[in-house]
Order: structure tokens, then C-alpha cells, then sequence
């Protein structure tokens, strides 16, 4: 048995969850069966079991092309790059819209059987359009494309099932829940501080920390907004790079600025950190927050939960079923627009909610230990790339079979 996992993000490229799980899923599956994986990039490794290659395309080809759509392009290229050798594979995986049309050509043109993971469906962002242009229509047509015609779609939560089912002409029967999961052996409190000083955090002082790309998916505006609500003792890291857009990297200055004529301890780490330094934070924070408006499954989370912090989260998608209310944090309820771009109703009162719950887990060291110790229980025992890669690689086996 032999997959074919085509994917944009693969280390050292990584910026988001989908390229985390295919990072990991890969590793595991490749004790359990022979893969491939072909990622943009310029990757190159060849493991008995596991090779990865990455494919540049030459941009210049887009030079006359309206920049925002410049991103499709680039995906479509590299599709075809990644069908022009053989693989010998006898399932092709996708994992984003980015690596979809490659999927679509695999199962055409070698016969094999496709499967998609929904990290995420592009209905339920719309805000994309403010990146991508016309772009976003041409990714919503692959992404619906590539899920309607696979023989295999894998929901990373049981709400990301509902909403394939909502969204697409899908046979549940087809759809596999797996959930993401997340290396307990890597993720794990640690006592080291080396970034302390680095970004002015200090170390006397409890704070709250967010980690992720500044988008409108991760409602990190919500989170800034609330600041002015949050017990000022408490110090505030913002882990924030890779806006999607000009736009929304404005509002995320605007709203840090306002916010700090309020109050003071505010740390805005404007990069993606690396692991290491993202452990560290994770470690030593307080809470972790995680305002996101959209999230199929919420992979930051659980990196959290690993390192004993206690989590204060939105109650929407498959974060209801990483997070446990009361006992490895606090979900805040967020009444959202029914229809694009599904923002809180009220978005004031968002805010002031995400505060009062930091704030109450503030006040209470003793409950924050305690919801620290079982979030790390809940990510050994629920959530092992090991039992993920086991489940993966049957459904491999059960498509080759059929």
C-alpha cells in the first residue's frame, strides 16, 4: 500500500493547522504503510518509507495577472507539476483547496481513488473574497469539485460533517470523522523561558496568550477589543503574523493601538514563532484563547491543552468537541449572522464575554491547575496521531479493496 499526499504546506513551510496534520499524519502513516508526499516548496527527502517532494513553479507567468488571483494560478500549476511523474501510489490524499486540482488529475488520469480532508470549507469563509477576488469563486468551484467527486471525505469533527453535508452533494456514506490530533511527546509543559526577554514578557506577571494568523476566521480582532475588559494584572501576548490581507493587518493595528491607550502589558510577537518558542509560551501562560469565528477543529487548541493550559475558546465547530466546558476550559457562547460574513451579532458583547471568562480563570490559580492537568489527560488519551494514522491508513485500504 502506497498514498500520495499532496499538500501547499510541509515543513519548514507551515502556517496554518492543515499543514501541521499533514506534517504529523505523515509521519505516522509512513510506520504503517509507504508514502509520498508532493507539497510547493523545494523540499526533498527520501526516507525508506517516506519521500517528500516539493515543486516550485515559475511565477513569472503570472506577472500581468490581477494579484489576487495570483494564488489560484499558482495552485493549478503546481497540480499539474504534481502529476507529471508517476507515483505508483494507490490512493491520492489532498488536504486544502490548494492541492485539490492535482487530486482531481490523479484520479482521472492514473485511476486511483481520491480522498480529501475538510480542514476547512470555503463556504463558510467568505471573507476570503477580500483576499482572493474572483478567486475565492475558483477555489469554491474546486474545493466543491474535488469533494463531490472523491471517493473518500474525511471530517475533522463531527460539525465539519454536518457542514459538508450542508454544503455538498456528498454521500454520508462516504464521510469519514477523524478527528486531528496532536504529539503529546513534543507538546509538553516545559520549564524554559529563553523568550522572555526577547519579546518584553514578564515572567512575575500571569497572561493570557493567543497564537495564529491574523484573519477574520480567528477573530483575533474580537480577542484585541477585549483587552480593554481584562484584568489589568494580567498581561496580554498576541502571537500574531500572516495577515491574510492589507485590510485586516490595518484593523489588527488600529485595534492593538486603542487598546494600548487603555492599558499597558501588551505584547504583540508580530511572526510566526517557531515550535519551540510557541511550547515555551504555551507553557507558561495563564490562558490560551482562541476567538475564532469559524474552526472545523481548532489544532491550536489542543497544542495548548498538551502544555497544561487551560483554554478559553468560542463555542463554534469542532472547538466543542475539543474543549469540555467546565473542565479543560471555558466555552463562550457567540451568537452568529446566519448568513456571510458570519460575525457575531453582537459583536460588543463577544468581546466583553471572551473577557469575563479569562477573567474568572484569572482569579482562580487553583482551577486553572487543575483544568491544565486534565487538558493534558485529554490530549494523550483522545487525541494520538498514532490511532489517526491507524484509521487513515485502514480507509486506504478499505478504497483499494473496493
Amino acid at each position: 500500500m502506497k498514498a500520495l499526499l499532496l499538500t501547499n504546506e510541509y515543513p519548514p513551510n507551515v502556517y496554518g493547522g492543515a499543514g501541521v496534520h499533514v506534517e504529523y499524519l505523515s509521519r505516522e502513516l509512513a510506520k504503517l504503510i509507504d508514502v509520498e508526499v508532493r507539497c510547493f516548496g523545494e523540499q526533498h527527502d527520501d526516507n525508506p518509507s517516506l519521500t517528500v517532494h516539493g515543486t516550485t513553479v515559475d511565477s513569472a507567468r503570472f506577472e500581468n495577472a490581477d494579484p489576487r488571483i495570483k494564488p489560484v494560478l499558482n495552485a493549478l500549476a503546481h497540480g499539474v507539476d504534481f502529476n507529471i511523474k508517476p507515483s505508483g501510489a494507490d490512493v491520492v490524499h489532498c488536504h486544502t483547496w490548494y492541492a485539490h486540482f492535482g487530486g482531481i488529475a490523479a484520479k482521472l488520469a492514473y485511476g486511483i481513488p481520491l480522498v480529501i480532508t475538510a480542514h476547512s470549507l470555503e463556504p463558510l469563509r467568505p471573507w476570503k473574497r477580500e483576499q482572493l477576488g474572483g478567486g475565492y469563486d475558483f477555489s469554491s468551484w474546486i474545493e466543491k469539485t474535488a469533494l463531490e467527486m472523491a471517493d473518500a471525505v474525511i471530517a475533522v469533527s463531527k460539525e465539519t460533517r454536518t457542514d459538508i453535508l450542508n454544503h455538498f452533494n456528498v454521500d454520508p456514506a462516504k464521510i469519514e470523522m477523524i478527528y486531528n490530533g496532536i504529539d503529546t511527546t513534543q507538546y509538553h509543559k516545559v520549564t524554559t523561558q529563553d523568550c522572555f526577554r526577547k519579546y518584553g514578557i514578564d515572567p512575575n506577571k500571569p497572561f493570557v496568550l493567543f497564537v495564529g494568523r491574523i484573519t477574520r476566521q480567528k477573530g483575533i480582532v474580537h480577542l484585541v477589543n477585549a483587552v480593554q475588559y481584562m484584568d489589568p494584572a494580567c498581561q496580554v501576548v498576541l502571537c500574531a503574523g500572516a495577515p491574510d490581507t492589507k485590510e485586516i493587518a490595518e484593523e489588527m493595528q488600529a485595534a492593538v493601538a486603542a487598546a494600548r491607550k487603555v492599558r499597558d502589558g501588551i505584547v504583540w510577537i508580530e511572526e510566526m514563532v517557531s515550535k519551540e518558542t510557541a511550547i515555551e509560551l504555551y507553557s507558561h501562560a495563564t490562558v490560551f484563547c482562541c476567538p475564532s469565528i469559524y474552526e472545523p477543529f481548532g489544532i491550536i487548541n489542543l497544542e495548548a491543552m498538551a502544555c497544561e493550559t487551560p483554554v478559553v475558546a468560542s463555542a463554534v465547530g469542532g472547538i466543542k468537541e475539543v474543549v469540555v466546558h467546565g473542565e479543560t476550559g471555558l466555552l463562550v457562547p457567540v451568537e452568529q449572522l446566519q448568513v456571510a460574513p458570519f460575525e457575531p451579532v453582537d459583536p460588543e458583547k463577544f468581546s466583553v464575554d471572551l473577557a469575563e471568562a479569562v477573567n474568572s480563570l484569572i482569579a482562580d490559580p487553583a482551577l486553572c491547575k487543575r483544568m491544565g492537568a486534565a487538558s493534558r489527560a485529554r490530549a494523550v488519551e483522545t487525541f494520538s496521531w498514532t490511532a489517526i494514522a491507524e484509521q487513515t491508513a485502514e480507509l486506504y485500504k478499505r478504497l483499494k479493496k473496493d
